[in-house]
């Protein structure tokens, strides 16, 4: 099977059993300071796990992309990606249990024919501390189901327990959180003694992978540290896609589902070397991951940087190029192989295809870049392997004030160094390395304003009256600047706002005047801010304001900034958060109009 029949296959499955299929948001999560990307298919929806609403309704599923940072060591090995999709089905409030586990199972070997007798699945072992009781059961329905005592294993809360802050006891009060049961499918494939003496599910050799994890959410933790049941239990499933194609097709090697070997095909002919080959292996792994990685993270936005989502991608493409160069595939080639990202998943996000030309000349612009300082740094790096080694004082650790500049002067991200040293049976003073980091990022800071991850700094009282002030000042630009005027991006904070829209010239500052005057009318007559949900396309119909429509779902939140007298000040799509009233945000004053980049102007404002 390939990877769009599993999930339309997924979608059809739990469609027929009463959910609605919801599209998968982008990479870079909206206005979270928290995190750099969505990493699972619950993270855009815990809200909803915490008693708000869905728009549509209590039962839904969605294949959602995501990606993991923390991966990018591990490719290589047969089973890690950055990137993902996860295929998830939530119950907020609806069925338990006794729906769940025996759905998975038929759609594991109904639909997808894989053997019962390649199943293992764990649960929750209990918790003498809080008092949770052993999971029996999942067990339980597991034994009807047909899968027998030696193949149910129970784990601690380290294996078997989720919620956003890890294990029982490093939940806040107030936080929800359950056990689960996961799904490992057995391969078959011999026992490595190197990680331990017996073969388990949990076990790293490469004999059992991970293809599903049921959560059921169903505990709050309280002031005094005890658990109480919710009101209401949840379901949240997560299953990765790709690790789901490898089972169905049996195959312990997820780089041989169809939408990897597409790159590897394509890796192969223009290198002439083959997968095949243990001395290439893991290069091609390592090539045709971060490709397809990064096509999916510019096509969300993200282009190369040194900080936050920018910085991964670089690390991405430039750690590929290496190790394109180790398959002797030459130049460019990076670019032209999202040409097979993009025709793999372009009927499942179309926007790919509109994006085709922009992610080909982002990845080449950054290999032009890295290139021109790869050889010098290569040079740079055996200087300091040879210092380490031939020193006063050989080591084998080269120092971190090397690896430092490896990094600052010749573009190497860390990870890249590591990986260098790591051939060369060395490794890097972490510790060093860190310190040299810390005086370049406050000398880089001197002088300049903090930045701040996401749209908004955080979601603090202050940070939340200028953002709802920063739409009603883009209302104000429209209104007198023009209707081409929209947003380009935005970074709040408590302190200011800093708004980019578009616009060729330079505003002049009596009509930023009349755009604070516009501003301060709003607030000053005490306006309710007011949430509509309404379908994506209505919306657009309606003529109502917003940028980056393809990051929302069908069903969006239109705020409305409207006053007893029945004037409309903003109408504009977000997603939160505003003040209720705006009676209680104080004066707006813009301090500051300049250019930001080509067609795009910027602006400094605060509330007094």
């Amino acid at each position: 099977m390939t990877v769009n029949e599993i999930r339309q296959a997924y979608f059809d499955f739990f469609k027929e059993r009463g959910h609605v299929v919801i599209p998968s948001v982008p990479l870079v999560p909206e206005n979270d300071p928290t995190t750099l990307f969505v990493s699972s298919g619950m993270q855009p929806l815990l809200p909803y796990f915490l008693g708000k609403a869905h728009p549509s309704g209590t039962r839904v599923a969605n294949s959602q992309l995501s990606f993991r940072a923390q991966d990018i060591e591990e490719i290589g090995d047969n089973r890690h990606t950055t990137a993902f999709e996860m295929l998830g089905n939530w119950s907020f409030g609806d069925y338990f249990k006794a729906e769940q586990l025996p759905w998975f199972f038929e759609f594991l070997t109904g639909t997808l024919e894989i053997s019962a007798e390649r199943l293992w699945v764990t649960c929750f072992e209990g918790d003498e501390k809080t008092g949770i009781p052993r999971d029996t059961e999942s067990a339980d329905i597991w034994k009807e189901l047909g899968i027998p005592d030696s193949r149910i294993l129970f784990y601690d809360a380290k294996k078997n327990w989720w919620s956003r802050s890890g294990v029982p006891d490093s939940m806040p009060a107030g936080e929800p959180g359950g056990p689960d049961s996961e799904v490992f499918y057995d391969f078959k494939t011999p026992h490595d003694p190197a990680y331990g003496e017996k073969c388990h599910p949990n076990c790293d050799c490469g004999r059992f992978m991970e293809i599903g994890n049921s959560v059921f959410m169903e505990y709050v933790k309280q002031d005094d540290g005890s658990f109480k049941k919710l009101p209401k239990a949840n379901v949240d499933f997560g299953g990765g896609l790709e690790r789901l194609t490898a089972a169905a097709i049996d195959t312990p090697d997820i780089f041989l589902i169809d939408t990897m070997q597409t790159v590897i095909a394509h890796l192969a002919e223009v290198s002439g070397k083959s997968y095949d080959d243990p001395e290439y292996q893991a290069s091609f792994r390592i090539v045709a991951d971060h490709i397809r990685g990064s096509t999916f993270m510019i096509n969300d936005g993200v282009l190369p940087a040194n900080t936050d989502q920018g910085y991964v991608l670089r690390r991405l493409i430039r750690r590929a190029i290496r190790h394109l160069d180790r398959l002797g595939a030459g130049e460019g080639v990076m670019g032209a192989a999202s040409e097979q990202v993009i025709d793999a998943y372009r009927e499942t996000y179309p926007k790919l295809d509109a994006e085709r030309l922009t992610i080909r000349n982002t990845i080449r612009d950054e290999e032009l870049k890295f290139r021109k300082t790869l050889a010098q740094g290569m040079k740079e790096f055996e200087k300091i392997l040879v210092s380490s080694r031939n020193g006063r004082r050989p080591t084998s650790t080269i120092s971190g004030e090397g690896a430092f500049v490896l990094f600052s002067t010749y573009g190497f991200p860390y990870e890249l160094t590591e990986e260098l040293a790591r051939e060369h049976g060395m490794t890097i003073d972490l510790g060093e390395f860190e310190k040299e980091m810390k005086k370049h990022q406050e000398l880089s800071r001197a002088g300049a304003e903090q930045k701040f991850k996401g749209g908004l700094a955080d979601a603090s009282e202050q940070t939340t009256k200028l953002h709802t002030a920063t739409h009603l000042m883009l209302a104000g630009l429209r209104k007198y600047v023009g209707d081409h005027v929209h947003q380009a991006g935005s970074n709040i904070t408590a302190e200011r706002t800093r708004f980019d829209f578009t616009n060729l010239g330079k505003v002049p500052r009596e009509t930023l005047d009349k755009v604070e005057s516009y501003v301060n009318e709003a607030i000053q007559k005490g306006c309710d801010v007011i949430i509509e949900q309404m379908p994506k396309e209505k919306a657009k119909e309606e003529g109502v304001e917003g940028s980056f429509w393809e990051k929302y779902p069908d069903i969006v939140n239109v705020y409305m900034v409207k006053c007893s007298d029945g004037s409309v000040y903003s109408r504009e799509l977000c997603g939160g958060p505003h003040v209720t009233n705006t009676a209680t945000m104080g004066t707006f004053k813009i301090t500051k109009e300049e250019a930001s980049s080509s067609g795009i102007r910027r602006i400094k404002a605060v509330l007094e």
